[in-house]
């Protein structure tokens, strides 16, 4: 799914060998492919006599999964191979197949001036294996006896890659005596896709687009919405955090958040600081007719019910409604839930005020899904535009003369934030921009222009950065 540094899809990495041969391709249903013979097939192979081996082949599970059309989170519930560890091995397996997707660019080049042809298609299991033990030898600081051994041992254990087991060996030699070196020769846009590079050079410019690209190399820090504005600075000291944005919490290391004082009680709930702006666009909800469309999981549904709105939270996912309603039951908050698409929803009367959430690219959240940058095309951010503005339409019918509408995505790109914004208003009427006072928006103040409001992942470079957000705020006459 995603298999090169470029818009391309391919079973081999882009070096000098290995350039544009042995193209994949996906399963029209979205199911996989090769998966279903290889898969159980792997879950049944014996890797307990390899050192480390039961984290690697989780790790290169995942890969197998994401290659399959699915997200990385979705694949991290999926995989049997990752969810039957525990502890460090676990951890492991996550950072590894992290690490791989963040940095898949810097990792195909390196394989690829090694590889004489491309990786059979049948043997894809292989091609993983190099990119894990690259990634471990370059950037994981993995001793290379124990990264070289164990690729070469996962590559026998398996039938279809059994063969290949004097390439791996040969190559992953090579990788340690070599890679670092080569990964720091690399151009800065070696771990982004093309046209996303392109995208943002001619909307940011070349040194916003080199600043947006190094932050997307590093993970993503935790953040959390206290349900109670007032009890801020008592969970700053609680959980050893400092404020940041507009009245989130953010954390140093990667703590559990189960572990955290306030979880149990649902005082608070993870939040990236910018996708908490979008609700407090909307002003005092107190006591008003608030309706969040494209609602799950509910963090902006908590975020008005916690300002003392009436919310009605509305998605089409009914799985992702299970977890709006195991979120609001932590917390204790309350909110009308609605499973419908919004473009059948008729309500029984127009709401004060509306926040459209819309489906997007997700190109803002790269930093804590690394593989957004490999799954998404321009024709899905084409066809995502379109969608968009029926959306705006739509959710425009359902607020009252002189109520608030608030559009957002978390996009980086233009189609998706700017343009839909102004293609709104030049198509209908009624929808007038509403100026964002950027005073209350602390960190974010910077980020406002007008009615809308632009974050990237370069943002608060000394904090710790933030997800990419566009908001757009209007009022409907």
């Amino acid at each position: 799914m995603r298999s090169g540094p470029d818009e391309s899809r391919t079973s081999a990495p882009r070096g000098k060998a290995g350039r544009a041969k042995g193209a994949l391709s996906r399963g029209k249903s979205g199911r996989p492919r090769e998966r279903e013979d290889e898969g159980d097939a792997g879950a049944r192979i014996d890797v307990s006599h390899i050192p480390g081996g039961a984290a690697r082949k989780a790790a290169i599970d995942l890969a197998l999964l994401v290659d399959d059309d699915r997200s990385l989170d979705d694949a991290l519930l999926f995989s049997k191979a990752y969810n039957g560890l525990e502890g460090s091995d676990r951890a492991f397996a996550r950072a590894l197949a992290s690490t791989v997707l963040r940095r898949r660019g810097t990792l195909d080049a390196i394989i690829g001036d090694y590889l004489d042809r491309p990786i059979p298609r049948r043997a894809r299991r292989a091609m993983h294996i190099l990119r894990m033990t690259a990634a471990q030898l370059v950037f994981l600081d993995t001793p290379p006896h124990a990264a070289v051994s164990t690729a070469v041992e996962l590559t026998r254990a398996f039938k279809e890659t059994a063969s290949l087991a004097g390439v791996v060996n040969a190559i992953s030699r090579k990788i340690a005596e070599t890679g670092k070196a080569k990964a720091a020769a690399l151009p800065s846009r070696t771990d982004t896709a093309g046209w996303l590079w392109r995208s943002w050079d001619r909307r940011y410019g070349p040194a916003e687009t080199r600043r947006i690209a190094a932050a997307h190399l590093a993970r993503a820090p935790i953040d959390l919405t206290v349900k109670d504005p007032a009890r801020l600075q008592e969970f700053i000291e609680r959980t050893a955090g400092r404020e940041i944005g507009a009245g989130s919490i953010r954390l140093e290391g990667e703590p559990r958040a189960p572990d955290l004082p306030g979880y149990a009680n649902g005082d608070w709930w993870v939040q990236d600081a910018a996708a908490a702006l979008p609700a407090r666009l909307l002003g005092d909800v107190a006591d008003k007719r608030v309706l969040d469309l494209c609602a799950a999981p509910g963090g902006k549904t908590m975020q008005l019910a916690a300002a003392g709105a009436r919310v009605t939270a509305l998605d089409q996912s009914a799985t992702r409604l299970k977890r709006l309603k195991a979120n609001l039951k932590r917390t204790g908050l309350e909110a009308e839930i609605i499973e419908s698409d919004m473009r059948a929803f008729r309500p029984d009367a127009p709401f004060d005020a509306v926040l459209l959430d819309a489906p997007c690219t997700a190109t803002g959240t790269i930093r804590r899904h690394p593989d957004v940058m490999w799954s998404k095309t321009p024709d899905q951010l084409a066809a995502l535009a379109t969608l968009q503005g029926a959306l705006i339409d739509r959710a425009a019918d359902f607020v009252r003369s002189g109520g608030t509408l608030v559009y957002c995505v978390c996009s980086l790109q233009p189609e998706e934030g700017e343009d839909q914004a102004a293609a709104a208003v030049q198509r209908l009427d009624r929808l007038k921009p509403s100026e964002i006072d950027p005073g209350p928006l602390g960190d974010f103040a910077g980020a406002v222009k007008g009615h809308t409001l632009r974050t990237t992942p370069a943002m608060l470079k000394g904090k710790g950065g933030c997800d990419g957000f566009f908001a757009a705020r209007f009022v409907v006459s």
